[in-house]
C-alpha cells in the first residue's frame, strides 16, 4: 500500500516537471520569436523605408517605443520596466500556483506573460522597444509579436472570464430550479 502511494506521488510530480517543463519551453519559444522578429528588423528596417506586406493593409515599419501601448507614458523605460518584472514575477508564481482552472487560462497567461517578457527585454536592454507591424488601412499603433502575444492572451482570459461565468449561472439557475 505505502509503495502505491509513493508512486501516485512520483507520477504526480513527474507530471508537475513535465508541465513546467512544457510551459518553460513555450515561454521561451516565444520570446525567441519575438526576439528574432526585432533583430531582423534592426538589421533590415532601421534606416530603410518601409515594408509593404499586404498593400492597403499591413506593412513593417521600424519604431522605436519608449513608453507602453501607443507610445503612452513615453521616455518611461524605467518605471515600464520595474513595473513590466514585477508582474512578470507575480504571472509566474500564479502560473505555478495551481490555481488555474484550465490549460485554456494556462495557455493564455503564458502568452502574456511571454509577450510582456519580449518588450522587458527590450526595454532592458535597448532601453526602448522595437515596434514594426503597422496597419496602413486605419490609424493604429505600430505593435510587435510581443504585443501580440499579450493581445491575444488578454482576449483569451476574458473569454474564459466571460465562459465561466456562464456555466456558473447556469449552475445557480439549475440549482435554483431544483430547490423551488
Amino acid at each position: 500500500m505505502k509503495h502505491m502511494i509513493l508512486n501516485r506521488v512520483s507520477l504526480t510530480e513527474k507530471r508537475t516537471n513535465i508541465s513546467i517543463a512544457i510551459t518553460v519551453i513555450v515561454a521561451v519559444l516565444l520570446v525567441v520569436v519575438d526576439q528574432i522578429s526585432k533583430k531582423l528588423v534592426l538589421d533590415y528596417l532601421k534606416d530603410a523605408d518601409p515594408v509593404t506586406v499586404i498593400d492597403g493593409v499591413i506593412q513593417f515599419r521600424y519604431v522605436e517605443n519608449t513608453g507602453a501601448a501607443f507610445g503612452i507614458l513615453s521616455n518611461n523605460t524605467w518605471a515600464l520596466s520595474v513595473f513590466t518584472g514585477i508582474i512578470i514575477i507575480a504571472g509566474f508564481v500564479y502560473l505555478f500556483s495551481g490555481k488555474i482552472k484550465n490549460k485554456f487560462e494556462y495557455s493564455a497567461i503564458i502568452l502574456m506573460l511571454a509577450g510582456g517578457l519580449g518588450n522587458l527585454i527590450d526595454r532592458v536592454f535597448r532601453h526602448y522597444v522595437v515596434d514594426f507591424i503597422e496597419y496602413t488601412f486605419m490609424d493604429y499603433a505600430v505593435f510587435n509579436f510581443a504585443d501580440i502575444c499579450v493581445t491575444v492572451g488578454a482576449v483569451l482570459i476574458i473569454i474564459a472570464v466571460i465562459v465561466e461565468t456562464v456555466k456558473e449561472k447556469k449552475s445557480n439557475d439549475g440549482e435554483e430550479n431544483t430547490n423551488e
